[in-house]
């Protein structure tokens, strides 16, 4: 049986607007066991049949250690047991210290990034570390083979600069008419990492975000996306959901079902 790690990390301080996100994965963690759902996903994975989810917890950032020294040294230690891990954010910046600790495993690694925004800023208002910066370190350090954003409808000059520079394909929430369809011409070859930020869904579908862009993916299609990978998916982080700006725990259960979904693709690609 292929398991599946899970870690929170309540980190936020590199979130530009708004705190909150660091408050996020014991509200995902309740919707996941809460008796009004079930635990099973779409692709027929019962997440609650025993030892499936090995749940690390949240890791603490009260000590003298570097918050991204932390992540990443606990990420390589999860990853060391040999299971596909999911990490709940925290806001976005805590991607690039994910990934440090994700790709020293995977010399071949493909990520796919579903946000409303490019996050590769330089450094946004003069933090290298911005939650709107992590793909910029993370192409710098060459921590991804290819970086796929989908969902992206705020892009500016200096954004399709970063993605020229780092060859980022990107596709536009306007053309997101077939997600299927746009995943299969990509033709990923490698493991997947998967970055699933929040507010790539229309606040229509998850209002609990800081920085709300009308005209995003749907819940459905954002699903729909995931179970059409092909290739094993090692890691993945969920990321942005602010519960200070739900409503009725509503963007919780969207990442919950998120959650699931990811977890049920990820026994399902990696069995031998």
């Amino acid at each position: 049986m292929v398991n599946v790690a899970l870690l929170g990390i309540p980190h936020d301080e590199n979130s530009s607007y708004l705190r909150g996100p660091a408050e996020a994965p014991p509200l995902i963690r309740g919707e996941l066991i809460s008796d009004a759902y079930s635990m099973w996903s779409e692709t027929g994975i019962d997440l609650g049949a025993a030892g499936l989810l090995i749940d690390h917890g949240d890791l603490r950032f009260d000590g003298d250690i570097d918050p991204w020294s932390l992540i990443e040294r606990e990420v390589a230690r999860v990853m060391g047991e040999g299971h596909p891990l999911l990490c709940l954010g925290g806001d976005h910046a805590i991607t690039y210290p994910i990934l440090r600790g994700v790709r020293p495993r995977y010399p071949k690694l493909t990520i796919l990034h579903i946000d409303a925004h490019c996050d590769i800023y330089d450094a946004y208002l003069g933090n290298r570390r911005s939650h709107a910066s992590p793909f910029a370190r993370i192409m710098e350090e060459g921590l991804t083979d290819r970086l796929i954003q989908v969902g992206i409808r705020t892009n500016n000059d200096e954004h399709r600069a970063q993605a020229e520079r780092f060859g980022v394909e990107v596709i536009e929430a306007a053309r997101c008419y077939d997600l299927w369809r746009d995943l299969r011409k990509l033709d990923i070859s490698t493991p997947v990492y998967i970055s699933m930020d929040i507010d790539g869904l229309d606040p229509s579908c998850a209002p609990g975000v800081s920085h709300r862009e009308p005209g995003g993916l749907s819940t459905r299609q954002v699903i729909d996306l995931f179970q059409s990978i092909e290739q094993p998916i090692v890691a993945a982080d969920i990321v942005e959901y602010n519960p200070r700006c739900d409503l009725s725990n509503m963007t919780a259960l969207v990442a919950t079902k998120l959650l699931k979904e990811i977890a049920g693709m990820m026994v399902k690609t990696n069995r031998g």
